[in-house]
């Protein structure tokens, strides 16, 4: 872990210098943050840019992401800040994972400074139509047959997961799937997913398996109320664009 955690400091390295950004802040996301990789698993890193404030103001407007690099090892890709808070004001559940990414590669007191703001613009009607959205995507294209891939059953059952959670708690879900799983949650799909996730760590990737009648059964049921719930919730979105507002403006003029 320490030669691939020096590697991609190299890589955020090279992107600031080719792509003349300062990186606030990089984390890993996807199954290495879930702490659920396979031995062949990529690891996902995603970071936040800041550009010079000149950037800003140009006419010709620069893309805001930066897709460095896609392969068996490493996928690579950013923000620019302003789509981030854009994006942050939204309640976007996928940028609250990477801000709470167990696994951090590089961090700022810009960053330090920035994300407690952020925080508040948390949704829990957004979250909770981003998961229920994200579980019944891959109940229906990748859980349907009498043999599954056990890393599909983690893409349904991690996003109902997180659900329940927020539905409990009205705040951010954590990230690792293991501290999702520790809920109140029916005894037998307990050790039914903790079997699920033996058998998956010692599997490849592409690996198909018999799918566990526990498991199908509540993701199914799950789907129909996290479904309900997440449009008949009120609208909490923060409206409020102020402080956000502010602190774009104070990161950019120290770029």
């Amino acid at each position: 872990m320490r030669n691939i955690k020096q590697k991609i400091a190299e890589k955020l390295t090279t992107i600031e210098e080719a792509e003349h950004v300062k990186i606030l802040y990089a984390a890993e996301s996807g199954s290495r943050a879930w702490g659920v990789e396979s031995a062949d698993s990529d690891y996902d890193v995603r970071f936040i840019y800041v550009r010079p404030e000149h950037d800003y103001l140009s006419l010709q407007e620069k893309r805001d992401v930066i897709e460095w690099q896609l392969d068996e090892i490493l996928d690579i890709n950013g923000w620019d800040l302003k789509k981030a808070l854009i994006q942050f004001h939204k309640g976007n559940a996928t940028l609250f994972e990477w801000a709470n990414s167990p696994i951090i590669y590089r961090t700022t007191e810009e960053w330090d400074e920035l994300y407690p703001y952020c925080q508040s613009y948390f949704s829990v009607k957004a979250a909770l139509y981003h998961y229920y959205g994200t579980a019944a995507s891959a109940w229906k294209q990748f859980l349907q047959g009498n043999e599954v891939n056990y890393k599909k059953y983690i893409y349904a059952l991690r996003p109902l997961l997180a659900c329940n959670y927020i539905e409990k708690h009205h705040t951010i879900p954590p990230v690792t799937f293991h501290e999702l799983l520790n809920q109140s949650l029916p005894e037998q799909l307990t050790e039914e997913i903790r079997s699920m996730l033996s058998i998956k760590a010692k599997s490849r990737e592409s690996e198909l398996h018999p799918k566990l009648p526990v498991i199908h059964t509540y993701i199914e049921d799950k789907i129909a109320v996290f479904g309900q719930l997440s449009k008949s919730i009120e609208d909490d979105r923060t409206p409020d664009w102020d402080i956000l507002q502010a602190v774009f403006l104070k990161l950019v003029k120290r770029s």
